[in-house]
């Protein structure tokens, strides 16, 4: 196909955004109709149009025509398709790309979905959006553009860095990008309230859904890249700290306090102003992100941009953004008045609580990514903040809101009884305590902190499943009532549920992994064994293997435990001819409760031997796996019908009138 059809498709979508923009705005502030109804075809074509440049690009990734610059330095002929199409983003132009498309279609579907909404909200929000469209595609156009040609073309490409060869990499990018642009949607929702003063029950219930659609996004974008960091580096962790990955956890921690927040004012019509502020926020952060990746100030195997002028555009879309947004946000704030009240001991005082967790967790990760930047721009000194500030500061403030995480779900709107709620939570706190003294009595060489991490998510997981109890009544009423009651409950109800549940089952991975791996690195020669936890490790053999672009030397491991065979490991140490490159491909076995997870290294120095590196990982697994539950919460709260319907309107309770004389 040919590139110069994608490069219109980027300035006819460029041209539409600009009118979105106008006709959205503009018409909303005018009460003018048909301008405002405009607005929504502008949206949807410049979702076409940007359907097209991005197909256009990706088939040039197919086909491989290195006649474009992205496809010759980030792919090359011999790559698997998967790869192929992956290389579209896998560079920064495509990845740029990949971003305005996302942006569009949020905004075709506000156009879409939101036939429900006031006229006018709805044209500010498409107008919002259009906004942050011209904003991005003048960034495409200017500075990266993806269809730029080379004359004359290479015979072949260099081909994707080997480290994103892979499918955790392959959909890692667009679900983060799906999170990422997804709270555009709840800024536009901002903005467009802030304008019109109508941040209400119904404004509410309409950011929602996006919020709900974008931290789903975002927490399985940021599994895939911690599964990929697990098993595809070779270090056997799951999670480093690194700046790039914090850019992820940033938004993810605003978008969860936004989820909570917009629930008071659905309910409630509380915590207006705060609600509003992690709506900017999100997307301020999730802007953030992307100038960190992009700009180059950041050096990781995630980021991809290294030209100044690229890092000065981003940090200027992203100083008028946020400095307009909160600007507008302190102007117009003070008006936000809360229309109801509640007591010091509330569920609204709970998600308060849980709020004002979640933001200083989000402070402390925000200040040890950004500080090393800002001492090396200020002083030229290079220094870093590694794991232990990460661990200790965050650790510090989620304590708390994991011990109160049960307990917001029992309290009561408006007026709370913290002894009934606690009444309601004695089996869960009961088989917490089992759960942390059986896992002492077992580990009796501990770490004792350990047990008491697993009596923590034991807590989070049976307080879960208590309210779901509480909610049918289950046990004081008869089972097929009970029953009845389950089967209507709300979408909502389930999604809370399952992800408070989900996140238990994170944490006791997360503390399985950490607290009780065993690790050996070992030189080892054909026939050597080695220990690591309970099992044993038999080097047989290394034998020379080929793959479709790259050779490779793979190791057969016979994998034993109490003497018994369980299957033969084969990782690799990979070399890539188009990159003059190596990498390594791990080999993990998993029972579902643990991970033995080995890794092949270099030659000895005698040229017999080979270094094997080997992890066993117990509950390493559940660290997905409830990362997959807390988005399958999130995907049931998102079904819930309730959330595609405005919230009623207040009525006001009619006069008394006087009786007769």
């Amino acid at each position: 196909m040919n590139p110069e059809i994608g490069q219109f498709a980027i300035l006819l979508a460029l041209a539409l955004a600009v009118y979105q923009s106008a006709s959205g705005l503009l018409g909303a502030g005018l009460r003018g109709p048909r301008l405002m109804a405009s607005a929504s075809s502008a949206a949807l074509a410049q979702a076409a149009a940007l359907i097209v440049a991005f197909g256009v690009l990706v088939m040039a990734y197919v086909e491989s025509d290195f006649s474009l610059a992205v496809v010759a330095g980030n792919s090359n002929s011999l790559k698997p398709l998967l790869y192929k199409i992956a290389g579209a983003w896998g560079n920064h132009e495509g990845s740029m790309l990949l971003w305005a498309l996302m942006l569009g279609l949020f905004g075709g579907l506000v156009a879409l979905f939101g036939r429900n909404l006031p006229t006018t909200l709805r044209a500010r929000v498409l107008g919002v959006q259009g906004l942050v469209g011209v904003a991005f595609l003048l960034f495409i156009a200017l500075t990266s553009n993806p269809f730029a040609r080379l004359d004359p073309p290479p015979l072949d490409g260099r081909g994707l860095n080997p480290l994103l060869q892979d499918p955790g990499l392959a959909f890692h990018p667009p679900m983060l990008y799906v999170g990422y642009v997804g709270f555009s949607v709840t800024f536009a929702f901002a903005i467009a309230g802030l304008i019109e003063g109508r941040i209400d029950a119904a404004w509410a219930r309409w950011v929602r859904p996006w919020a709900l659609a974008a931290w789903i996004a975002l927490t399985l974008g940021i599994a895939f890249g911690s599964w990929w960091a697990y098993y595809e580096l070779g270090w056997g962790g799951f999670w480093f700290w690194d700046p790039v990955e914090n850019a992820s956890l940033l938004p993810w921690l605003a978008g969860a306090a936004l989820l909570h927040s917009a629930i008071v004012v659905e309910r409630r019509e509380a915590m207006k102003a705060w609600t509003v502020f992690l709506a900017l926020l999100a997307f301020a952060l999730s802007l953030l992100g992307t100038f960190l990746v992009r700009s180059g100030v950041l050096t990781s195997v995630h980021a991809f941009a290294n030209d100044p002028a690229r890092g000065v555009f981003i940090l200027a879309i992203l100083t008028l953004t946020v400095g307009g947004s909160f600007a507008l946000f302190a102007w117009r704030a003070p008006a936000l008045k809360a229309s109801a009240t509640f007591a010091p001991v509330s569920r609204e005082t709970a998600l308060a609580v849980n709020n004002l967790l979640l933001t200083s967790a989000a402070l402390a990760v925000l200040i040890g990514t950004l500080y090393p930047l800002v001492v090396s721009a200020l002083a030229g000194d290079a220094i870093s903040v590694g794991p232990p500030y990460f661990n200790f500061v965050v650790g510090a403030l989620f304590l708390p809101l994991l011990l109160l995480v049960p307990f917001g779900p029992m309290m009561a709107w408006k007026r709370g009884d913290i002894a009934a709620a606690a009444g309601r939570l004695w089996v869960a706190a009961g088989l917490a305590l089992l759960a942390g003294l059986a896992t002492l009595a077992l580990q009796s060489r501990g770490p004792w902190m350990a047990a008491f991490g697993i009596g923590l998510a034991a807590w989070l997981i049976c307080g879960a499943l208590s309210d779901l109890a509480e909610r049918v009544r289950l046990f004081r009423v008869p089972l097929t009532v009970s029953l009845a009651r389950l089967t209507g409950l709300s979408g909502a109800a389930f999604g809370s549920t399952l992800a408070h549940l989900g996140a238990g089952v994170t944490l006791a991975g997360i503390i399985g992994a950490t607290a009780w791996q065993a690790e050996s690195i070992k030189a080892m020669h054909p026939g050597d064994v080695a220990e690591v936890g309970p099992y044993s490790v038999l080097l047989e053999d290394v034998v020379p293997v080929t793959g479709p672009n790259y050779t490779a030397d793979q190791a057969r491991l016979r994998l034993e435990r109490g003497g018994s065979f369980v299957l033969t490991m084969t990782p690799e140490r990979r070399f890539f001819p188009a990159g003059r490159s190596m990498t390594t491909e791990t080999a993990i076995h998993t029972t579902g409760l643990s991970d033995i997870y080995a890794a092949l290294g270099e030659k000895t120095a005698d040229g017999g031997g080979w270094t094997v590196r080997l992890h066993y990982k117990p509950l390493a697994p559940w660290i997905w796996l409830g990362a997959i539950v807390m988005a399958l919460g999130g995907l049931c709260s998102l079904a819930d019908r309730r959330l595609r319907i405005g919230a009623p309107a207040r009525r006001a309770v009619p006069a008394v009138a006087a009786p007769a004389e």
